[in-house]
């Protein structure tokens, strides 16, 4: 039977002439060299230009290019014969020489060593070394034509071939300045050359003028097979890496797919860019790149996913090319592996198939194998590897009944077998392009998604859906059928399924259910219980259980699930280069979200005993997530997310205990706003003390009128260095003695005169002083400005009334007035504190005076000091010469408070009642008396900061 693939188109890009190609390794870039002297790096997955470089200046035919992935680099070779080195991150030019007399044809880039081979039309191949500066360390010489190749072996890389218009192959090795050997049969020039990259044949295909491809042993040194076909010269060859075919382009148009085993022509590609140049190929991807006079193409050759399957034991078989290998995960014992680590397992030959294995499937109990491919489909022992039973079929699908399966053959017939028997031949009403196994046996059509009993053929529910994959449950009551965008989950009814066939067309209405709905594109899949586990294209493994979706992994790279093992409690997976690894996903932990799907929650606490502590919290999260969240607070054992789940529930007694225990002040932050909120305001107190939150406890304590809570709340404020907070809390509880204290321990003496003045004016003449010490180290003169009670109690005429009213009201002070007198209390701002004093003085017989107001109203100015208005601040100036100071003035006649009170408002005296007339004398006097004649303006250094203090 022929191959049996699809082929599709990933990237058309028109362009000039196209001579060479190159596929990243790593990322999704395709490098084109250009006959215009450009290269440009397409990326095939979006479709887009991401880079371009003019090599040449004159527009130069570039005729090869290639990446040195481990270098960040793109070398080419152009018709000026320099090779040029470009990085093409940065885009800059790293190096450039030199290289040939002659056009350079081919660059071939060692594996691993830093070396390059080019070829060239002077006949000559050297090796270049770049850790050497790019030297020559060697020139291999023996062709008589234009070299038009160079590949080296990839079976051994100290060899390499080289084709010739001599029309000769040579193969060479490094070291040696003889060719090994040389290969003749081609009657006209040879092109082109690749090596088969299979460990089971030495071969190399060469193509040439004479319109064929001949297929060599290198070690007979004999032509295999000539591939006749093409009516044109033979410019590209290629052994397919991963798929059994041999790729030929020609200048007549087509590439010719060839199978590598039988060499029967296969595909015939013809895409109308004229002539073939070249074409590239990605080991362990299935792209194909072909290269035009008119552009770019990229095809995809059938799928990437690889033909690998698992039974429920552990056992993995596999194929490699036609061989098909076997492993088993039981071999590795209990012997710890990380998530995501490849696995180290034995890998043992089975046998071979034969025919192309595209897919394997074990059957549901997992004694046969089916091996699907080239049209043919064959069933093996999975012990054995014998052959069961073959024929012929685009597809095959097994039923949940390990002794039936079905096969598709073309796009109208389906057949049923069991025990190896045909039992059932129908042809659908609406056609069938695909089928799918499980339960019921699954048809698409141009209709959607159509259902019919295994037994009787008849039609169960048709469902307008275009599926991509259909996957079954166990137990069959779910399944999920993924899309190209989405996938749903459906709960299959069979109870409301009768066995006659159904009136409607689409089938029974009630016989499936949509239970849930991912908005993701899932890749592959597996049901374990009622969770389905999924990979997406975003390479995330989730699952999904009750409508939630959760991440157990991110991947690194794509994978495919092969099997959940409940052995083990892992899940397996596997690349396309067959590296398998797996992950933990512990039965018991799937098997309790179950039960509390399905509403069973005896079972589920049976289970739960068996759940670790260290899942527990995955439990509960999923708990919380179907809104159980009593359970999920009884099953976590995180404290943070216990905490979080005891304010949810309004739970004090646990969230309190929990934030004893794990405190932190966020926590306790939480937990007092649920507090309030709950109108407890003795646990809010405890947790805001616990918290911290000054601001919070300011709050509550004068909402509440608590004035013991204030008062811890301004000792425990003014020790955390909230001075604002204590400031507020102690002028709330009319404590101005602490207000003052405070004010004077942070040294904001001016705020703290001010307060006493208002206050407590016994306190102001000691408050001043610790002013005026404190502005001299700054300004003397304006310290010196400063009026003292005491010394100018001519500035003070009401000073004895503040006194005696500060007296007579010290006991009301100390008197915390409750909430509800607020009604019928005065407000402070209505009263006049010194006519409340004259009337409380005349209603009692004398009130005594205390030691500090005694002494300010009975303090007299000594006769030897003088009496006189504070000087002023005086503007800073150059020195002046030194005179003898003035007699001091006779002390002022005493003004009346109404007087000083008019001048000040006139601008006659300052706020400290000294005279403005006087001031502005000895401002102009001291400005006479400067020389400002010897002051030089450039000498002058102003501070702007000093400006401002």
């Amino acid at each position: 039977m022929p191959l049996r693939f699809d082929i599709k188109r990933k990237l058309s890009a028109r362009s000039d002439r196209v001579k060479a190609l190159d596929v990243h390794e790593s990322e999704p870039w395709l490098l084109v060299a250009l006959y215009s002297g450009h290269l440009n790096i397409w990326n095939y997955e979006t479709q887009s230009l991401v880079k371009t470089i003019e090599a040449t200046s004159n527009d130069l035919p570039i005729r090869t290019a290639r990446f040195i992935e481990r270098k960040s680099w793109v070398v080419c070779g152009s018709d000026d014969m320099v090779i040029r080195v470009y990085n093409y991150n940065t885009m800059d030019k790293v190096h450039s020489f030199e290289a040939h007399a002659d056009y350079i044809r081919c660059i071939a880039v060692h594996p691993t060593q830093s070396f390059i081979l080019t070829s060239s039309d002077d006949m000559m191949i050297k090796l270049w070394d770049w850790n050497k500066n790019w030297a020559c360390t060697q020139t291999f010489e023996g062709h008589t034509h234009y070299v038009m190749q160079v590949v080296f072996n990839p079976k051994d890389t100290n060899t390499f071939a080289s084709a010739s218009l001599d029309r000769t192959i040579r193969v060479w090795q490094l070291g040696s300045t003889q060719p090994n050997f040389t290969l003749s049969g081609h009657e006209k020039g040879v092109n082109c050359l690749d090596y088969y990259k299979g460990a089971d044949k030495p071969y190399l295909i060469s193509g040439a003028d004479d319109f064929v491809a001949k297929i060599w042993d290198y070690q007979n040194k004999s032509c295999v097979q000539t591939l006749v076909g093409h009516t044109q010269n033979v410019t590209s060859v290629c052994f397919h890496a991963d798929m059994p075919i041999i790729i030929t382009g020609s200048e007549d148009g087509t590439i010719r797919l060839w199978h590598v085993n039988t060499y029967r022509l296969e595909f015939t590609l013809n895409y109308g860019f004229e002539r073939v140049w070249c074409v590239a190929q990605l080991p362990g991807s299935n792209t194909l790149s072909i290269g035009y006079d008119e552009g770019t193409i990229m095809i995809k050759l059938g799928r990437e996913e690889p033909a690998i399957t698992m039974d429920n034991s552990g056992k993995i078989i596999w194929a490699k090319h036609s061989e098909i290998q076997q492993a088993n995960v039981k071999a590795l014992g209990d012997s710890p592996i990380k998530d995501g680590e490849i696995l180290p397992l034995a890998v043992k030959d089975l046998g071979s198939c034969e025919i192309f294995p595209q897919t394997l499937a074990h059957n549901p109990n997992g004694r046969f194998v089916v091996v699907c491919g080239d049209g043919e489909y064959i069933i093996y022992t999975a012990l054995a590897w014998r052959n069961k039973s073959f024929g012929a079929a685009e597809e095959f699908v097994w039923a949940a009944d390990s002794s039936m399966y079905a096969i598709r053959e073309g796009n109208s017939r389906v057949k049923i077998f069991k025990n190896f028997k045909e039992v059932k031949d129908f042809k659908p009403d609406m056609g069938v392009d695909g089928i799918y196994g499980g339960h019921l046996l699954g048809l698409k059509s141009m209709g959607g998604l159509s259902f019919y009993n295994w037994d009787s053929t008849s039609l169960i529910r048709r469902i307008e859906v275009t599926p991509q994959q259909v996957y079954w449950s166990d137990n069959g009551e779910l399944v999920c059928i993924a899309t190209e965008d989405e996938a749903y989950m459906l709960r299959y009814n069979s109870d409301q399924v009768p066995d006659t066939p159904p009136e409607d067309e689409d089938g029974f209405e009630e016989a499936f259910d949509v239970v849930g709905e991912v908005a993701d594109k899932v890749m592959t899949g597996v049901w374990v219980g009622d969770c389905f586990i999924y990979t997406n294209s975003e390479n995330r493994l989730n699952y999904h259980v009750g409508g939630e979706i959760v991440t157990i992994s991110h991947l690194d790279r794509t994978q495919y699930i092969l099997g959940y093992s409940a052995r083990d409690s892992k899940l397996y997976l596997t690349d396309k280069d067959l590296n398998i690894t797996s992950f933990a996903l512990k039965t018991a932990v799937l098997e309790y979200q179950t039960a509390v799907m399905r509403g069973d929650f005896e079972t589920a606490d049976q289970i739960l005993p068996s759940i670790d502590e260290e899942h527990r919290t995955r439990v509960a999260q999923f708990l919380e997530k179907q809104n159980f969240k009593e359970q999920a607070l009884a099953v976590s054992v995180d404290p943070a997310h216990r905490f979080e789940l005891a304010l949810q529930l309004n739970d004090f007694a646990t969230a309190y205990a929990l934030a004893t225990e794990h405190s932190s002040e966020q926590r306790w932050k939480q937990l007092s706003d649920l507090a309030l909120r709950g109108s407890d305001f003795q646990l809010a107190k405890k947790c805001m003390y616990n918290a911290k939150d000054y601001s919070g406890l300011l709050l509550l304590a004068s909402s509440l009128g608590d004035a013991e809570c204030m008062e811890q709340l301004a000792e425990s404020a003014h020790a955390a260095g909230k001075e604002n907070i204590a400031f507020t809390a102690y002028m709330t509880l009319n404590n101005i003695p602490k207000c003052l204290q405070l004010l004077i321990e942070t040294e904001r003496y001016p705020e703290a005169a001010i307060m006493a003045k208002t206050y407590m004016p016994s306190e102001v003449s000691r408050i001043l002083k610790m002013w005026q010490s404190d502005l001299s180290k700054t300004n003397e003169k304006a310290a010196e400005a400063l009026a003292d009670p005491l010394q100018y109690d001519n500035l003070f005429p009401e000073l004895q009334m503040a006194l005696k009213a500060e007296k007579a009201l010290e006991k009301e002070r100390g008197t915390l007035l409750p909430a509800s007198s607020y009604p019928a209390d005065t407000p402070n701002w209505e009263r006049d504190v010194l006519a409340e004093t004259e009337e409380l003085l005349a209603s009692l017989p004398e009130v005594s005076a205390g030691p500090r107001e005694e002494e300010m109203l009975t303090a007299e100015v000594k006769e030897e000091q003088p009496v006189s208005v504070p000087a002023q601040p005086d503007i800073p100036s150059a020195p002046v010469d030194s005179t003898p100071a003035p007699p001091p003035p006779a002390a002022p006649i005493a003004e009346t408070p109404a007087e000083v009170k008019s001048e000040v408002s006139d601008g006659k005296r300052d706020l400290f009642g000294n005279s403005s007339t006087d001031f502005l004398d000895d401002m102009d006097k001291e400005i006479s008396e400067l020389n400002l004649d010897d002051i030089n303006v450039d000498d002058i250094d102003i501070d702007d900061e000093s400006m401002f203090d």
